[in-house]
């Protein structure tokens, strides 16, 4: 089965698992940094693995949420209501889970500093994945271009 792209389910499927995937490493490295910066502030040296397993699972969760409800809103070209709304609603998820996983202690000032970080970390992979877009194109217009000459150059040589 093919759609427009000429992509098969299968690789369709494929491709957003993978996106998942990463989103996921990404986002659990960002929380667990806070989650460790947080925890030697209070001098405990110590990280709970329990609070890392929510954390993952919570990432991953979390993926699914973004790509298939809220449009993939931190790869999105534009910021508009629905990706804000996401935005919104996953840090609310993030901090739900923290508070009431205890991974901040339930202290309700370090759960609000936490929710700022992640929405800190949002903007700033929809920059850089903004960022890279850009960077993309126009790496395939310059070899779009390339490709041009060269195939004019074969067409006025007769070969």
């Amino acid at each position: 089965m093919k759609n427009d792209n000429n992509l098969t389910l299968f690789e369709r499927y494929l491709n957003k698992e993978i996106g998942i995937e990463f989103k996921a490493c990404l986002y659990f490295f960002a929380i667990l940094f806070f989650y460790c910066v947080n925890r030697m502030i209070n001098g405990d040296y110590s990280a709970e693995i329990l609070h890392m397993a929510e954390m993952i699972f919570g990432c991953y969760i979390m993926g699914y949420i973004q790509v298939f409800l809220f449009n993939n809103f931190d790869e999105s070209d534009k910021m508009g209501p629905l990706e804000w709304t996401g935005l919104g609603i996953c840090t609310l998820l993030y901090c739900l889970v923290s508070y009431f996983g205890g991974w901040f202690d339930k202290k309700l000032s370090v759960t609000l500093c936490f929710a700022a970080y992640v929405i800190f970390t949002y903007i700033c992979a929809y920059l850089i994945y903004k960022f890279k877009r850009k960077v993309d194109d126009k790496i395939l217009n310059k070899e779009l271009e390339l490709f041009k000459e060269n195939h004019k150059k074969v067409n006025d040589n007769g070969e």
